[in-house]
């Protein structure tokens, strides 16, 4: 049992094949993404970098609820984040 080219080397098993990126959750709607898009752009502008991040990834009390997931679940939740927004940019 001679093979010439492995010189006696124990042979592996070729290793399976992964895939590097897994689906892990639902893709957005273009609606949704839209959203996500809009409330994010105005926030970046109106509030700067640094705030607008905070603001949309914590949870706002008076939304009930983080400000970016609200603006991707509904119509209504991007009118009121940015609404929230824009109260926030003018200080109120």
């Amino acid at each position: 049992m001679s093979d010439d080219h492995l010189d006696g080397a124990p042979v592996a098993a070729p290793r399976p094949k992964r895939r590097l990126f897994h689906k892990s959750t639902a893709r957005l709607s273009p609606e949704a993404v839209e959203r996500q898009s809009r409330v994010t752009l105005l926030a970046w502008n109106m509030m700067g970098a640094d705030a607008a991040i905070a603001f949309l990834n914590g949870y706002h009390d008076v939304l009930e609820g983080r400000p970016l997931d609200l603006a991707v679940a509904s119509a209504a939740g991007c009118d009121a984040v940015e609404q929230a927004i824009a109260a926030r940019a003018a200080g109120a």
